[in-house]
């Protein structure tokens, strides 16, 4: 491919030549000689964004004062309100987000040919990887053939996804799709397709090098800070834009330091550490800001561990978590099969341009903190956020409190005896350690035999996701926790349902090598495909037994799982309460199977003699993990599962499309439609317009995340998505998740807001998707939004802190938009979707002045009107707002705009970012 670099940039153009081969770069230094500023203590992630600015001067979108604008940062004690636009150097989707995105690329090729242009118009310039990681689902567990009959089950679920991705392959530049069964796109990245510095063409023919960046569908693109290449999620509009070679808005960000020093001490593992940081980011207060991490400690830190606490930058709300270049990162690429000529040139271009972190390296930053590594302990986090950080030993205790909260009101301690009777008896009830009274008990009966569940049974216990599968310190060290265990002639519980999906095949090559997978299968942990499964709330059923019981009884099931988000309703409808803990611990938690249980103190269960066993007597210590990876994770095994990348099983070969310029869009389709954004649209912009006497759809509280909003998993046939399925012939078993089910936008306008545990205070005690309808009366939200849009009645969210916390999701924004909802009025927005709000034409505010939906009593029956947005609004202007109470009573408060920059202003004109670039084309034709 060619780049385009600015046309005003011989100053700070130079020449380096590595292993006899020449590269063009920006270099930071000549920048400085220049007078452009003082650059030499910007930290290295703002370095990257600074070579970004002097790469793509061209005195239009970039000028000489953005790029001075940095030295003005470091002077200010890294602040500064100067907005940029900056262009990534390529875009990473996964299927969930990627396919919706490259639904809006067709629709915007049918737009651009009504308005008279050509459809080639519509093609990304930047390169494109889209990674099939988020369909396959647990429906089979714990034996030989899990995998392949899940990865059948997957292709019989989404064969009309899978053929409209490859007809984007084909019909698109720029665009290459890795097959499922591959791995986890996160992974993927990290592992192949990042190269920390990258290097092309210029449109004069020259090689230019530049540091690799990207922007991704998903909120975990972060993880690939941790080989310092700088990347962050967007919604799926924003990359959109951003593939047709629009540049990313964004104002010049602050960057937080966080020096981590010592070592970490035995018996913990990096997920340990990533927890500890996550509840001290968050607490520290990091949203829309860098975190760049720094201090000798990081010598102690392998990559496989950086990139476990840069996946996590969406839980502790930065933008992302950046690691600089050193000698652990070109071990990494070494070891991971990466080209020793590119190796060479990370390293030259690091040191030349200012990003290698030496010891002492200690730029400005606009705050820090620290953490000493070696006071670490073994942790969980839940039972419903990623922050809610839980010392192991602490984790039963603290469970019975929660149980306690879940149940205190209600009568439950004269039903915690409830039987169920089974043929042939059944077991006598067994004290639950901790109980305060407040578990609720069921029976079952299955296959294995009849058992007790209550409070705190763990049904789930999955290793899974992204950021810990990409680690083979705690891979390994899961599969020395399963052999010992083996050995001693210990099993899961026959109620847990135990699942290994590894991010990449790497992953089972080394434990295939280390015969630990074996193992592994032994107690239950088969595998079951490549990909984010339970995570992404993939979980698939549990034993209908299993089921019956914890809803015929209210029980409060438990899921375990190394993943990155535990939020309410994402990981199975049977589950309340959901933990993050390490591989290793997940192991053990399916050996003990009760939440309740100290795993610390208290025993796992009995060896083959009937002693006791306990966690320390089947924990590996770190140099027999060490070794093992040294030994089997080698630089041959992901060069050579990683030849035919994009080649794909015999399945994905035999995947049939058509060979079209646009989409002949399958009329009876349930998974891919035209959407309605460019149907009927004009080539001029409209204006901003007030919102004048809407009405209130939700009142919702602090963090609602976008699984509140637009939820991943699997609906029932009661829901307004099921029933629109079920009226077009779909069986319920086919029904397959929300997240599948993101190209066609009746589904996904059903399911906006739908969450099963989302909780609007404008109903009590209410949970799920409900409001009050025009009526007054208690309806689906998707019901009440047709119902007032049918009346030409605008809609209004209002909510509390962090709205929109968690994903990337562009349906979150896409769903509240086709609802009809003009405004969402919040206390404070996460980053990601307060842009995506934006980019589908939603105007975010926030409340001022100390007012909240609960000082100003809000309870949904209002009317409201925002005035002062016609006309020459400017970035996060201050506007009034009425609000007229059901008794006529009126309240005038000020609301902030969270439109933050003049591009934003011209996306909402627009009623969107991809109508602003779609006009913008159609004009250039």
């Amino acid at each position: 491919m060619t780049i385009q670099v600015g046309q005003d940039t011989s100053k700070t153009r130079r020449d380096m030549t590595v292993d006899g081969q020449t590269y063009a770069y920006y270099s930071i230094e000549a920048a400085e000689k220049a007078g452009l500023g003082d650059f030499s203590r910007l930290p290295a992630a703002l370095k990257v964004v600074l070579e970004n600015m002097l790469r793509f001067e061209d005195g239009k979108t970039v000028h000489v004062d953005d790029i001075k604008a940095f030295s003005d940062w470091a002077a200010n004690g890294g602040k500064t309100n100067r907005e940029i636009a900056y262009r990534p150097a390529r875009v990473l989707m996964q299927d969930f987000t990627g396919v919706p995105a490259v639904v809006d690329l067709a629709a915007m090729r049918d737009g651009i040919v009504a308005l008279g242009g050509d459809a080639q118009m519509i093609n990304p310039l930047n390169p494109v990887d889209l990674v099939i990681d988020h369909s396959v689902m647990i429906d089979e567990f714990g034996n030989p053939r899990a995998f392949q009959m899940n990865v059948d089950r997957e292709y019989e679920r989404n064969m009309e996804r899978y053929q409209f991705l490859k007809w984007g392959q084909g019909a698109f530049n720029n665009f290459r799709v890795v097959p499922p069964g591959t791995g986890i796109c996160h992974q993927v990245n990290l592992e192949y397709l990042a190269q920390t510095v990258w290097n092309d063409k210029d449109q004069n023919g020259q090689t230019v090098a530049y540091p690799d960046t990207l922007v991704g569908t998903d909120s975990h693109t972060t993880m690939v800070n941790g080989a310092a290449v700088l990347g962050w999620g967007v919604g799926g509009i924003e990359a959109e834009a951003a593939m047709l070679g629009q540049p990313i808005s964004m104002l010049i960000p602050e960057v937080v330091g966080f020096k981590l020093k010592g070592a970490m001490p035995e018996g913990t593992t990096a997920t340990d550490l990533v927890l500890k940081v996550v509840e001290l980011l968050r607490a520290k207060g990091v949203v829309g800001k860098f975190v760049e991490f720094y201090g000798d400690g990081l010598d102690n830190v392998p990559l496989a561990d950086r990139a476990t606490i840069g996946n996590m930058a969406p839980e502790y709300g930065a933008t992302c978590g950046f690691f600089p270049i050193d000698d652990e990162t070109l071990r990494y690429l070494n070891t991971t099969g990466r080209d020793k000529q590119n190796i060479a040139l990370v390293e030259a271009y690091a040191k030349a341009n200012g990003l290698w972190r030496d010891t002492g390296y200690e730029p400005v930053y606009t705050d820090t903190l620290e953490l000493d590594m070696s006071t670490i302990v073994p942790a969980i986090s839940g039972p419903k956020r990623p922050q809610d950080h839980i010392a192991l030993t602490e984790a039963a205790s603290t469970f019975a409190k929660y149980i306690e909260g879940e149940r205190n009101g209600k009568d439950v301690t004269e039903n915690a005896e409830v039987r169920w009777e089974a043929e042939g008896g059944q077991p006598e009830p067994r004290d639950i350690p901790g109980d305060t009274g407040h578990h609720q008990r069921g029976y079952v009966a299955s296959d294995d035999g009849n058992y007790q569940l209550h409070d705190g049974s763990i049904v789930i216990a999955s290793i899974t996701s992204c950021t810990n599968t990409s680690n083979p310190y705690v891979m390994i060290g899961a599969g020395l926790v399963a052999r010992k265990a083996r050995e001693l002639g210990l099993t899961r519980k026959p109620w847990v349902k135990t699942s290994l999906a590894p991010g990449s095949q790497v992953v089972s090559a080394y434990l295939e090598a280390a015969n630990l997978q074996e193992d592994l299968d032994a107690i239950g942990f088969n595998l079951v495909g490549y990909g984010c499964t339970t995570c992404i709330g993939n979980s698939g059923p549990l034993d209908p037994a299993i089921s019956k019981a914890i809803n015929d009884y209210d029980l409060i099931g438990v899921s375990v799982l190394s993943g990155n988000r535990n939020f309410e309703g994402r990981i199975s409808p049977d589950v309340r309460a959901n933990y993050l803990a390490s591989p290793p611990l997940v192991v053990a938690y399916a050996l003990v199977g009760d939440m309740n249980v100290d795993i610390t103190t208290q025993p796992l269960g009995q060896d083959k003699n009937g002693k006791d066993v306990y966690l320390k007597d089947i924990w590996p210590d770190q140099k027999e993990i060490a070794d093992l990876v040294e030994q089997t994770v080698t630089r041959e095994a992901f060069q050579s599962k990683y030849a035919d990348v994009f080649k794909g099983d015999e399945k994905w070969q035999a995947v049939e499309t058509t060979d079209s310029q646009t989409y002949d869009w399958p009329p009876t389709s349930t998974y891919v439609q035209n959407p309605p954004y460019f149907q009927g649209m004009s080539k001029d912009p409209g204006v901003i317009s007030d919102v004048k006497d809407a009405k209130v759809l939700a009142v919702l509280g602090d963090m609602i995340t976008t699984d509140h909003i637009s939820p991943a998993g699997s609906f029932k046939e009661s829901t307004p998505a099921g029933q629109y399925l079920t009226e077009r012939q779909v069986a319920p078993r086919e029904f397959n998740s929300y997240g599948s089910r993101r190209g066609n936008h009746e589904v996904m306008m059903r399911g906006t807001f739908a969450n099963i545990r989302i909780k609007n205070e404008m109903l009590d005690g209410v949970e799920g998707g409900y409001t009050k309808g025009p009526d007054g009366e208690q309806t689906s939200i998707y019901d009440a939004a047709m119902a007032y849009q049918e009346a030409g009645t605008p809609l209004v969210i209002f909510a509390g802190e962090q709205y929109g916390a968690g994903s990337s999701r562009d349906w979150a924004a896409k769903g509240t938009a086709l609802l009809g909802v003009k405004a969402v009025i919040a206390e404070s927005f996460e980053r990601i979707h307060r842009s995506n709000l934006v980019g589908m034409g939603v105007i975010p505010f926030e409340f001022t002045n100390g007012d909240t939906r609960k000082s100003l009593g809000l309870t949904g029956e209002e009317t409201v009107s925002i005035t002062g947005l016609e006309g020459d609004i400017k970035p996060q202007s201050t506007v009034p707002c009425t609000i007229t109470f059901a008794d006529g009573t009126v309240k005038e408060i000020e609301l902030k705009s969270r439109i933050d920059t003049a591009v934003e202003i011209e996306y909402i004109e627009n009623g969107g970012v991809l109508h602003y670039v779609l006009r913008n084309l159609a004009k250039s034709a």
